[in-house]
């Protein structure tokens, strides 16, 4: 199955305002359910604000080629979609496909994500101990411009309650969505080099700035992904990044090391160290020009790059620090 899609044809105007588990588990365990908290994913006004502004600034430029002139999404309100279809993945994963109208695009900004939770009309509405809806981030593996879907792969968790109840959306019942919430603006170009390192489902922002840089024919910064899983079958889009690598081998590469190998596995063993970093992403000593993007559970985020703040960055340590890297240098999603 490949989730590769075309490139759509796009102005470079476009593309200018665009261009813009404990320390042993961390790899892959997935994050113990908890209770939501909208504030916790979308931060203060600032962020909702730089959301708005981003969602303007884009939909208003991007016309497709159908006049369309703004998303369909909202980043101050949750607006209903169709589950469209589910396909399956992996043992435990699947892609679900949401019905955006009129044929229209998403025309996400990269790098943002979106917030879900249950429709109003919902039989069976997610909501925690204290009566209120759960909301929880996800990134978007379709690629801006492509019409009338919006595609997630989400893992199911057994205690996690938002993937349990997208896990169970039958095609035709709704999800409530709301963003595009800004993480990043990424801009063509911006660095030499970008360093990326993620462990299971945080493979999605990655994925969705690979998809869109590697695909402009005027980028130059070579990026090189270490993405880590349990085993062999837990890798997601694995088909997508070597796709990638082939058709693009001066400019991407990817490097992938498990948890649990199987006999025949000849990649790296064992979680993201000190070693592994040092011998395929740049140097620190590069300074503005290297970025390192991280993104995976919170233990693995906590021992590369210490611990985030709530929506803040928080302050940089393990390893990258320890290896030179500043706060600059690193951005966790």
């Amino acid at each position: 199955m490949s989730f590769i899609r075309a490139a759509a044809s796009s102005s470079r105007a476009i593309r200018s305002q665009i261009g813009a588990s404990a320390r042993r588990r961390y790899a892959t365990a997935a994050d113990p359910s908890k209770p939501s908290n909208l504030p916790l994913y979308l931060g203060g006004a600032g962020l909702v604000g730089l959301a708005a502004y981003v969602y303007i600034n884009f939909s208003a430029k991007a016309a497709t080629s159908k006049a369309q002139q703004k998303s369909p999404l909202d980043p101050q309100n949750f607006v209903e979609f169709k589950l469209k279809h589910v396909e399956p993945y992996n043992h435990n994963t699947a892609k679900y496909v949401f019905e955006l109208p009129d044929g229209h695009a998403s025309l996400l900004p990269i790098a943002s994500c979106v917030v879900v939770k249950s429709a109003e009309d919902s039989p069976h509405p997610l909501n925690d101990e204290k009566g209120k809806p759960i909301i929880r981030p996800y990134t978007p593996i379709s690629p801006p411009e492509q019409e009338g879907e919006l595609n997630f792969l989400i893992k199911h968790y057994d205690n996690g309650r938002m993937s349990k109840y997208i896990y169970e959306l039958k095609p035709g019942e709704k999800l409530a969505i709301k963003g595009p919430i800004m993480k990043i603006p990424y801009k063509i170009n911006e660095h030499d080099q970008v360093g990326m390192i993620a462990g299971g489902t945080g493979i999605t922002p990655m994925y969705q700035i690979l998809e869109y840089a590697l695909k402009d024919p005027s980028n130059k910064t070579k990026f090189t992904l270490i993405f880590a899983n349990i085993s062999e079958r837990d890798i997601l889009l694995r088909e997508e990044f070597d796709a990638l690598k082939k058709a693009h081998p001066d400019t991407f590469n990817v490097i992938y090391t498990l948890d649990q190998p199987g006999s025949n596995w000849k990649g790296y063993k064992g979680y993201v160290n000190r070693e592994m970093i040092k011998q395929n992403i740049a140097p620190a000593t590069l300074g503005d020009k290297v970025k390192v993007f991280v993104c995976g559970p919170p233990g693995q985020v906590s021992a590369l790059a210490g611990k985030k703040d709530g929506m803040k960055q928080g302050t940089l340590s393990g390893i990258l620090k320890d290896l030179g890297y500043t706060e600059d240098q690193v951005f966790k999603f």
